[in-house]
């Protein structure tokens, strides 16, 4: 079994243009004397490898403690694409992901400087999936997420975005990317990894 962590470090994560960045605050210190080592940190719920929920853009949507887990965890498939992720090319993804696993399809990660366009996000709708995985920190254009996000979660897909895939193949894994259980929130950071099944 071979384990892929494709989160980023917090500290030195990639921030999504105006959201403030993480900060660490170290309030004990055995260097400095104290019985232990103590931190606390200060981030945006959408720094580095986190999770959107539907409430993200979407008013009344459900809020990350309110999406089930099953979202995020479970077989996906890894599939790499570089440039704007078209309509065709995303009937492309899905269908070689099913071909890959039916189950692992409705969790699709997308390896490479991939963006999603809004033609694209209404094929992966189409399709009922789960959870849609990519390298960016947004999932649609930078300068115009919002149609894209809109298209995604009002369909009920989860985005799980700023993952790393760079040592990681196309095919099948097990997905962890579980949220924390932060109630009312529009996204939480995670750590997520993929399982390869080496037997």
């Amino acid at each position: 079994m071979t384990i892929y962590d494709i989160s980023q470090e917090v500290f030195s994560c990639r921030v999504f243009p105006g959201d403030p960045a993480p900060e660490r605050r170290v309030l004990s210190s055995m260097e400095k004397g104290d019985l232990y080592n103590l931190t606390a940190f200060n981030m945006c719920a959408h720094n580095g490898t986190h999770v959107d929920a539907p409430f993200h853009f979407i008013k009344g949507g459900k809020t990350i403690d309110a999406v089930g887990l099953e979202a995020f965890v479970g077989p996906a498939s890894v599939t790499e694409h570089h440039g704007i992720v078209s309509g065709h090319d995303a009937m492309e993804i899905y269908e070689k992901s099913r071909d890959r696993d039916p189950e692992a399809a409705k969790r699709l990660l997308i390896k490479g400087d991939a963006v999603v366009s809004s033609e694209a996000a209404k094929v992966f709708a189409s399709k009922g999936i789960l959870l849609l995985g990519n390298e960016s920190q947004t999932v649609g254009p930078e300068d115009a997420p919002m149609e894209v996000h809109l298209i995604l979660l009002g369909a009920g897909i989860v985005l799980l975005e700023g993952i790393r895939l760079a040592a990681v193949k196309e095919g099948r894994y097990f997905l962890s990317a579980a949220p924390l259980n932060l109630s009312g929130a529009d996204g939480s950071p995670c750590r997520a990894f993929l399982i390869a099944d080496d037997r």
